[in-house]
């Protein structure tokens, strides 16, 4: 297994690389406007001594993107390895700063909202797969087509039409109340879980659709199985049957999807969070992507990559903890 990690490790490394380059050549290929609208907004700063020009030549260098693709390439990676990741243009402060400042909003919505897609859509996909045909099981399917077939924007539309328009029950937008100032500490906890239920429910909804859909699918499969079939011929009560035999070879595949779901955690929910005004760190990736914020996306799509390939890994190893027979082979 040691020998294994190390060389998905030595791959993931190399995968990194080439994911990274290709990240930097599209940054590179943006038209340079953005550059000289940035240096053209410091130059009218109070204070500023430098023309216009000079901080175009200052943020080109910076970012190595005044020394060719190779070797820009190179300055970036070299600068990204000691933690300097440069300043965000759009919001005028350090990438590392921003991100510490913003990440934790988006992870508690991630968390919360793949620990409820794991306790509703593997529960009801087991149960529409025990009881094939029955009404349960065609009340679990139209519910997940339907939540695979609603867009985020429609789902959170109607949240905020029912439970703010018309029931008052929370915030349209933003993070923080009216009064949030005049609040305590328990206060403005609560104000602020209060304005995290409707993105946390667009983001459930949205997510349960597939995971249900897949679970039955796979627990059928599983359930028709000849070691399954015989383990009720040796008159082993269902339950049994279901959950010590059935169910724990269908989390061999569910562990691809849950593996998958680590980038989720952490890099926001670009849609949910811009229409909810949630300041996590998909709402600002996207504000620095529309306003050609080249360090912030460098950075963003930078670490998105690594918890992808993070996902992947940990989905690998998770196979031996599912399946002792992996480890085996």
């Amino acid at each position: 297994m040691a020998k294994f990690i190390a060389k998905r490790l030595g791959l993931c490394v190399i995968i990194f690389f080439f994911v990274t380059f290709i990240i930097y050549i599209l940054e590179y290929s943006l038209p340079t406007s953005y550059v000289e609208k940035t240096a053209r907004e410091l130059a009218t700063r109070p204070g500023n001594t430098k023309s216009a020009q000079q901080w175009i030549d200052e943020l080109n260098a910076q970012y190595g993107m005044d020394q060719g693709i190779i070797k820009g390439y190179g300055t970036w990676l070299g600068n990204s390895a000691t933690g300097h990741f440069g300043d965000s243009w759009a919001q005028t402060m350090p990438v590392t700063e921003l991100f510490n400042t913003c990440i934790w909003y988006s992870f508690v919505m991630g968390l919360i909202c793949f620990i409820l897609e794991i306790l509703i859509a593997i529960p009801l996909g087991v149960v529409a797969a025990r009881k094939q045909y029955s009404f349960t099981d065609y009340a679990v399917t139209v519910v997940s087509m339907i939540a695979i077939s609603m867009p985020t924007f429609f789902v959170a539309t109607v949240l905020k039409l029912i439970f703010s328009v018309k029931l008052g029950w929370f915030e349209l937008v933003g993070m923080q109340g009216r009064y949030y100032a005049t609040l305590d500490a328990a206060g403005r906890f609560k104000d602020l879980a209060n304005h995290l239920v409707l993105p946390i429910m667009t983001l459930t909804i949205v997510s349960i659709g597939g995971l249900m859909r897949y679970t039955r699918t796979n627990m059928l499969e599983v359930l028709n199985a000849d070691y399954v079939r015989t383990a009720r011929a040796k008159g082993l009560p269902e339950n049994k049957v279901v959950s010590h035999h059935a169910f724990r070879n269908t989390l061999i595949p569910l562990v691809t999807i849950l593996g998958g779901s680590l980038p989720g955690l952490f890099s926001g929910a670009l849609i949910t969070e811009t229409l909810f005004g949630i300041r996590g760190i998909g709402y600002y990736a996207y504000a620095s992507m529309t306003m050609g914020d080249i360090p912030f996306t460098m950075f963003y799509l930078a670490f998105i990559s690594i918890l992808t390939l993070l996902g992947n890994l940990i989905s690998d190893i998770l196979y031996a903890v599912v399946d002792p027979r992996v480890r085996v082979n």
